[in-house]
């Protein structure tokens, strides 16, 4: 009895994609545990669609010589094919100054320059992985920000006492940071502290007790600071959406037959 294979085969207007091809960028795709079919079903999407478009732009008869995307590294001829058919084809909305003016006004606040800070902390460091040593650290640091609420001024000395950085010989002192100078995890507490003021903070290092001694607040740039960014992210969004409007036409016009483009793709 001749047994069915387990996935069907994909084919793309008559084009057969091969089954090797679709494991092998299976890879490249992640799946969610005990699912093993989604990385399956997203490779053979993506596969899919390279074929398609590879197709059209035989169509259109383009041709195009591959690209040097960095020092010794080209695009393939496909990759230069599907690159030149993307350029001809896709058609992005241009930018409305008025409408990125209008979202400039009604969003300030996420136009600020970076503010500058003035901290100090101690940190009890534990693994990411370690939850054992996350738990020890947690309870520490705990026990150790309802002592600084007692007492504060002993901050320098319990940092040069317990903390595990190198700031501890400064008494835990960080000196002015600005965005950047810290993980996210730890800046994303500092932007939320009142100076003066002290809070934890769990960072891939470990546990933090912090202490703001200053913060300026970073000025609302002016709109023609931004403008090169606001453009620059709708261009970049108009294309994206410009490009899947283009292969959901693509695709709404072709014969494929082993994967569907329906919900799961977009999700």
């Amino acid at each position: 009895m001749e047994m069915k294979p387990l996935l069907p085969p994909v084919v793309v207007n008559g084009v057969t994609l091969d089954p090797g091809r679709i494991a092998a960028e299976a890879q490249n795709h992640p799946a969610p545990k005990g699912k093993p079919g989604h990385a399956w079903r997203a490779a053979a999407r993506a596969l899919a669609v390279r074929e398609l478009l590879l197709q059209e732009a035989r169509v259109q008869g383009i041709a195009a010589e591959p690209a040097e995307l960095a020092p010794g590294q080209w695009e393939t001829e496909d990759e230069a094919a599907i690159r030149a058919l993307l350029d001809q084809a896709v058609e992005p909305a241009p930018a409305d100054e008025a409408a990125l003016a209008a979202h400039y006004a009604a969003h300030p606040e996420q136009f600020r320059a970076p503010s500058l800070y003035e901290a100090a902390h101690i940190l009890f460091a534990a693994a990411p992985d370690d939850a054992e040593a996350r738990a020890q650290a947690r309870e520490r640091a705990e026990a150790v920000l309802a002592e600084l609420r007692a007492q504060p001024r002993r901050f320098a000395e319990l940092a040069a006492e317990l903390s595990a950085c190198s700031s501890k010989s400064a008494g835990g002192v960080l000196g002015q940071l600005t965005s950047g100078d810290t993980v996210p995890e730890f800046e994303a507490v500092l932007a939320t502290m009142e100076e003066g003021g002290l809070a934890l903070a769990e960072t891939r290092y470990g546990l933090h007790v912090i202490r703001l001694d200053a913060r300026a607040r970073g000025a609302v740039l002016p709109l023609e600071a931004v403008l090169p960014q606001l453009r620059q992210a709708h261009d970049k969004a108009a294309w994206l959406r410009a490009s899947r409007d283009y292969l959901d036409r693509l695709i709404a016009g072709a014969d494929i037959s082993g994967i569907s483009f329906d919900r799961e793709r977009r999700a």
